[in-house]
């Protein structure tokens, strides 16, 4: 009889587990997948279009909340976990609740899903959310363009809205992103890709994703998310750690996998961290990968009008992920409002509505900053409602994206801007060059 599993996700590694593992096989029956981190995904189906013909009906997505009963109820065998920016003893915590459910539980190797491509690959990958992996990955994309080579980017999973509707996507301009109703999480991954004149895939089904991008490329960049591994097996993994949450690289799933795998990796922000923090960070990578090359880099910040911070009391808007599940207590807004003299950071907690209200009650350490969630058009509204009754001088917009084009904001307001300078040699162009040259 098929192995009856569930498979536990956040709409994103979830789904390249069951198109790579799972879907067509008949010694597995999929009940279903759970679903966390990510509000309102569950009550959703995982398509037959993409379940594939032993799943005529789809496969239902159910809260992980109801797991236990899940488990029971279907007489699961195997619960296999699914996503990613964790710590262990939440994943242990995980298998413990299975396990005396009466399941198995079980963690995929990274080499079991990771599909060859036809070109090179270069994999950015990260320690943990927030760690400055967009720029990592933008500047390794403009070096490689300075090389001669048609590079396209293939960006980590987002697949919040209509699954049929997300199998591929292709993002070369401002108007894709309308075209496609992102979210405001995916914009601001994609966006800065498409201002830099850099043509961009997500969706669902990544090896439809890939052998799409292959035919538009000389090297394949894949743009990782959410610290999780490499969909594609990669030529160079690049990880990206931070010194600002040390300790991390070596204890956050699957974060660390990263670490062990990489051939190269970079320690950023070195210009705002301790130096304790620097090397422990270093220390900590050198002892379980020594052979891995250690770069150091800064993601220096700019602002359109620093007058617009000095002296005032400021809202500051930071990336809602690397505040919530990435647990970073601040961000380029914070760091902005710190280098311009602003007076004061504002509270926004005391004009928050809707499910802006409830994101502080879920992540009830972000403290005074407002973290830019807008997984669906509701919480864009929250957001902009929330940014419009808060009393302050100066909106600080410390998000990838411009949050001006997507929200309505009556106030003053200025965006910073920051990306990745490495620091010394060798240098991201020293390795790129050698491993790869020009074309």
């Amino acid at each position: 009889m098929a192995k009856k599993i569930i498979i536990m996700g956040a709409a994103g590694r979830d789904f390249h587990n069951f198109n790579v593992l799972y879907r067509d096989n008949e010694d597995y029956q999929v009940v279903a997948f759970t679903a966390t981190q990510i509000p309102d995904i569950e009550g959703r189906k995982y398509p037959p279009e993409l379940a594939g013909k032993l799943y005529p009906n789809g496969i239902p997505i159910e809260a992980e909340d109801d797991i236990i009963d899940l488990i029971k109820e279907n007489n699961i065998d195997e619960v296999v976990f699914s996503y990613s920016d964790v710590p262990f003893h939440y994943v242990m915590t995980k298998a413990a609740v299975a396990n005396a459910a009466g399941a198995d539980f079980k963690l995929v190797s990274p080499a079991d899903t990771m599909i060859k491509s036809n070109k090179p690959v270069i994999a950015v990958c990260a320690v943990r959310t927030g760690s400055g992996k967009s720029q990592t990955t933008r500047r390794v994309c403009e070096i490689l363009k300075g090389l001669g080579h048609k590079v396209v980017a293939i960006r980590h999973p987002m697949p919040y809205g209509d699954l049929t509707k997300q199998i591929s996507q292709r993002f070369a301009t401002l108007d894709d992103l309308k075209k496609y109703e992102c979210t405001i999480e995916e914009m601001e991954e994609y966006e800065p890709h498409i201002n830099r004149g850099q043509v961009i895939y997500a969706g669902v089904d990544y090896g439809k994703i890939l052998s799409e991008a292959e035919q538009e490329a000389d090297i394949i960049v894949w743009d990782g998310g959410n610290n999780d591994t490499s969909f594609y097996r990669p030529d160079l993994l690049i990880t990206v750690a931070d010194p600002h949450r040390p300790g991390h690289e070596l204890s956050y799933y699957p974060g660390m996998i990263n670490v062990l795998l990489s051939d190269v990796i970079i320690i950023n922000k070195i210009d705002t961290a301790d130096l304790d923090n620097i090397n422990m960070v270093r220390e900590n990578v050198r002892s379980v990968n020594p052979d891995a090359i250690i770069l150091e880099a800064a993601s220096p910040i700019t602002v359109e009008d620093p007058n617009l911070i000095e002296g005032k009391g400021v809202l500051v808007v930071e990336d809602g992920p690397t505040l919530t599940h990435g647990e970073m207590e601040y961000g380029a807004g914070v760091m902005a409002a710190e280098k311009f003299g602003a007076a004061e950071l504002i509270d926004p907690r005391l004009y928050t509505v809707g499910s802006i209200t409830e994101t502080f009650e879920k992540y009830p350490d972000i403290g005074t900053l407002l973290p830019a969630m807008g997984y669906g058009e509701k919480q864009m509204k929250d957001l902009e409602a929330t940014i419009n009754k808060t009393y302050c001088d100066t909106v600080i917009i410390g998000t990838p994206i411009d949050l001006r084009r997507v929200i309505k904001i009556d106030k003053p307001t200025v965006r910073v801007g920051y990306d990745l300078q490495v620091i010394g040699r060798p240098n991201l162009e020293d390795i790129l060059s050698k491993k790869f040259g020009k074309k």
